[in-house]
């Protein structure tokens, strides 16, 4: 037996019976036989094959007993009348046997019968609970494992949590700890709490189990009675599926790496349908590389043309002298795969698919055409059905969109067109400068882990924003955006967050998996920052950067509003932040600046008519205390002290202390007329996040902040 205990070879043994006998799922007996191989407690059981078999195990193993049909037929055995509980006798058992067998019958006249499982009925009471362990195959993320409320209820409760297997202990615990009934884990009522770590141990068996063996496309521990001592699965169902075990085709990162700094950083661009007509996308593109300053040489390729906007026109990209890095198609679908023939002869590096009537029309046998071209010829296709990209470190705008120069360290990404030109629009009416903006359309190749392989290695890039629709591979997304969340921010917005309703699953884990809660847990491992819509995202990605990265939780709100302070506090909680109790010597020091009427706590509320020195004297303290790790001020408009006054003052007081080395995240909402408008911009110029009229974003994007910095480990 292998050093950690687990008996592979008695899993293998079981799988090959059920493969000789193309079976999809494990019968009762071989779902304990797998248990035991993995140190997983099941009750004592038996297989019965008639009623005076039930009768001699339930003799033996003890009453009160359980009676299961035992089918590989028949997977939701309660729904099928093929389960009998607490039976305390032997004329109970044969009855019961003979009840079962008829039950199963009726619901499924056909279905292989095995037997019926005789099983031990565990005690219950108010310290032992029902949870679910489970573990499915995600069409998104592969090997998924699971843990929540369990028993017949558990589909309707959704109270379940989500990681990727395999799963580390330590993410094992922080999924018993992560439920919204883990309270009730820990005891309540004078109960005593179930044994925490039996769960998490119990969760890393079965992630181990489904790792060491892909084929298990399910693994159902439900329910797991949960109590002080141990853990123990009353029910297991586990479905086998060859298919479970394949993963899809993955680059290396240096592989990665060469292609996309040749995309993003091309000595050589040609335009695949460049064109002189109006109105053309060939002519949009054209025009945005020329006019938008690019210093590599532009290719125009259209064999109707002898040139185009001043350049040389060639008939076919092979006719090209020199080497090309980048190809952009802007020629209608049904001439992609010719061109795209050409393109890799040339040894082009990537192909940039503007075009659409692709899979997102249906077409799915021609966008799979142009994979295997582009794979045969070692091209990586952007697209198709795409606004293009901009990179600014290289004044490139490959894209018929209007162009844009605005160069800072925000790379931002789109699944879709317009939700691209939104984040255009955005960016420069916000002032934003961006490193780069992507579209990746139906993703047919390059998808998002691969740009956040770049952005990782960017220097140009500080914080990396994405919109999506859904990941071609979640696992490798989650993967890649675990190692640059490290390093930089990764803001991510995932469409389509509402429940379309459980799949069609034949476990209670598969149909639980079928809902959002599996995106928001394996992103939240992968320490990416979550936003809940297109204005959140964007105005993350402006924010978060401009923020100093805090060196502890305890944050201080300072407002001249006691309304303002009221929603402030309620937006920490919303957005996981730790009001700081203020110690007696930091309270009498605020009382110092504030009238007797005012509150020293936290909120520390100077109230409304205070002049400019007790907002100063309050921030610097603030900026001071070295136990004060974070900011947030409420600003009421006063003549007393004008917005633009108040602006002033912060950012003097805040460039003080950061020119002394201090430097902590500081966020503002201004209530007042319309004057704290240009306050709020003057104050986010000079990197304090600060918003009208609104307590909710500036302390959501200090959320965001914490985050990221306690998922990279800097809290």
């Amino acid at each position: 037996m292998p050093d950690n205990g687990y008996d592979r070879a008695a899993v293998e043994n079981v799988l090959a019976k059920v493969r000789a006998e193309g079976r999809s799922s494990l019968t009762a007996p071989e779902g304990k036989r797998v248990c035991d191989a993995y140190g997983i407690a099941t009750p004592a059981e038996a297989l019965a094959k008639s009623s005076e078999g039930a009768v001699a195990f339930a003799e033996e193993i003890g009453y009160p007993v359980v009676l299961k049909i035992v089918s590989p037929d028949i997977l939701h055995k309660t729904e099928a009348g093929g389960v009998l509980v607490g039976l305390k006798s032997a004329s109970e058992v044969a009855e019961g046997y003979r009840t079962i067998i008829h039950n199963a019958r009726n619901y499924k006249a056909d279905a292989d019968v095995t037997g019926v499982q005789v099983q031990q009925q565990l005690p219950t009471g108010k310290e032992v609970h029902e949870v679910i362990v489970g573990a499915t195959t995600d069409e998104t993320f592969g090997k998924i494992v699971a843990f929540g409320l369990g028993g017949i209820l558990v589909e309707v409760l959704k109270d379940v949590t989500f990681r990727l297997a395999p799963t580390s202990a330590s993410e094992a615990l922080s999924m018993v700890n992560g439920i919204a009934a883990a309270e009730i884990l820990k005891g309540v009522r004078g109960a005593q709490g179930v044994d925490a770590g039996k769960l998490a141990d119990l969760i890393h068996r079965v992630s181990d189990l489904v790792t060491d063996f892909p084929q298990l496309a399910e693994v159902d521990l439900n329910p797991v009675l949960a109590t002080p001592q141990g853990a123990t699965a009353v029910d297991v169902r586990i479905l086998v599926d060859e298919n479970a075990a394949k993963e899809p085709h993955r680059f290396t990162q240096d592989e990665i790496l060469a292609s996309m700094n040749r995309i993003m950083k091309p000595s050589a661009v040609a335009v695949i349908g460049a064109s002189n007509e109006e109105g053309k996308i060939g002519n949009s593109v054209m025009k945005n590389l020329v006019n938008g300053g690019y210093q590599g040489e532009i290719y125009p390729i259209n064999p109707k043309a002898d040139e185009i906007l001043d350049r040389k026109a060639f008939a076919s990209i092979v006719d090209v002298p020199g080497d090309i890095d980048v190809a952009v198609f802007a020629i209608p679908a049904k001439f992609v795969p010719a061109a795209l023939e050409e393109v890799g002869k040339k040894g082009v590096g990537g192909a940039i698919m503007i075009p659409s009537g692709f899979g997102e029309t249906g077409n799915i046998e021609l966008q799979n055409e142009i994979v295997a071209i582009a794979r045969k010829h070692g091209v990586r296709i952007l697209g198709p059905n795409i606004y293009g990209y901009y990179y600014t470190p290289e004044n490139l705008s490959a894209t018929f969109c209007t162009p844009y120069d605005v160069k800072g360290g925000v790379a931002l990404t789109s699944q879709s067109g317009g939700i691209g030109m939104a984040i255009l629009g955005f960016s420069r009416s916000a002032g934003m400068g961006v490193s780069s903006i992507v579209g990746v359309g139906n993703k047919a190749d390059i998808d998002e882990d691969d740009l956040l392989t770049f952005f990782e290695s960017d220097p140009n890039t500080q914080l990396v924003a994405m919109h999506l629709e859904d990941l071609k591979d979640g696992r490798s997304f989650a993967e890649t955006a675990k190692r640059v969340s490290e390093k930089k921010p990764v803001v991510v917005l995932k469409a389509g967050r509402t429940d379309q309703g459980a799949k069609a699953a034949s476990s209670h884990t598969g149909a639980l998996a079928g809902n959002d809660r599996v995106y928001d847990d394996i992103l939240k491992q992968s320490g990416v920052i979550r936003a809940p819509g297109l204005n959140d995202l964007l105005e993350y990605a402006r924010g978060i950067p401009l923020l100093a990265t805090p060196k502890g939780e305890n944050v201080v709100i300072i407002t001249g509003a006691g309304g303002s302070g009221v929603l402030l506090s309620d937006a920490c909680v919303d957005n996981g932040l730790s009001l700081m109790s203020i110690p007696d010597d930091l309270d009498a020091a605020f009382r110092k600046f504030i009238p007797p009427f005012g509150a020293a706590g936290n909120p520390v509320d100077i109230t409304g008519g205070e002049p400019p020195s007790t907002y100063r004297n309050t921030i610097a303290l603030g900026l001071a205390d070295e136990r004060i790790h974070s900011l947030i001020l409420g600003y009421w408009h006063t003549i007393v002290t004008p917005p633009m006054v108040f602006a002033k003052l912060v950012v003097d007081v805040v460039e003080e202390y950061r020119a002394n080395g201090i430097h902590k995240p500081v966020v503002a909402s201004l209530a007042g007329d319309v004057q704290v408008e240009e306050a709020s911009e003057y104050l986010y110029r000079n990197g304090v996040v600060a918003y009208p009229y609104t307590t909710e974003k500036p302390v959501a994007v200090l959320g965001a902040k914490y985050r990221w910095a306690r998922a990279a480990g800097l809290l």
